[in-house]
């Protein structure tokens, strides 16, 4: 039996804000200012894992990639130029045409699909990699979710998951700072109740049938107004990586 974990009150949040996902200085601003340390996490861990060198032409080439609650496509169309098979799956159906359309505009070829994490596995899809960003703290069910995500990996697969730590200063930093005080996402985007700290989803994650082997912070530096990771600040933004046995 496939359990739906998608929670309808979520995917509204964002279908409300689709059209905005290529503005920089709109609502997804955290996300346009967090992309490049994020894409430089996943494309070191990607390289690492498939002995790939980013230096060279269409490093990714011949790898399958999922992007589950890819939005708009702001972490596809990389992996795309990167020279993968990529996948942009969004439970949110007004993202997928905005999607769409930016990539065409870009000449990039992205299979984005209005679908879920369990109806991919279900239908039996498989990937190399499984990009599942800042998307967990969303769903209803977050193990049957990382389940799911564990299912569509190919054996030695690996998959990349960023969310949000619980605690005070997760919600000083992601609710009153990013909502109420910089107004960078409208108010109620994010339930600090839904956050997970990292080793709560480490466990999730190993009891999913996956190893992890890597965690970092994401941390903002409000001098230089930019992101940087960090081996030991996790009390924020983090993200894992794991492998699939």
């Amino acid at each position: 039996m496939t359990v739906d974990t998608v929670d309808p009150a979520e995917v509204a949040k964002f279908e409300a804000m689709a059209a905005e996902w290529w503005d920089p200085e709109g609502k997804f601003k955290p996300l346009h200012m967090l992309n490049p340390c994020r894409l430089d996490y996943i494309t070191r861990q990607i390289a690492a894992e498939f002995g790939r060198d980013l230096a060279g032409p269409a490093p990714f080439k011949g790898l399958r990639i999922l992007d589950i609650g890819c939005g708009g496509g702001l972490l596809s169309e990389p992996m795309a130029r990167l020279g993968a098979d990529v996948v942009g799956a969004d439970a949110a159906e007004r993202n997928i045409p905005v999607a769409r359309v930016h990539a065409e505009q870009s000449g990039l070829a992205i299979d984005y699909r209005h679908t879920t994490a369990e109806a991919l596995a279900a239908a039996g899809e498989r990937f190399d990699v499984v990009l599942n960003m800042e998307v967990v703290e969303h769903v209803a069910d977050p193990q049957a979710y990382l389940t799911a995500c564990q299912e569509l990996l190919k054996p030695g697969g690996l998959m990349i998951c960023s969310t949000l730590n619980r605690n005070p200063k997760s919600f000083l930093m992601a609710i009153i700072g990013a909502e109420w005080v910089m107004r960078w996402l409208p108010k109620g985007t994010h339930d600090w109740a839904k956050f997970i700290t990292p080793d709560e989803l480490y466990a999730l994650i190993e009891k999913a049938g996956l190893r992890p082997v890597d965690r970092k912070g994401m941390v903002f530096n409000p001098v230089t107004w930019r992101w940087g990771m960090s081996d030991r600040d996790l009390s924020c933004n983090y993200v894992t990586a794991s492998v699939k046995p």
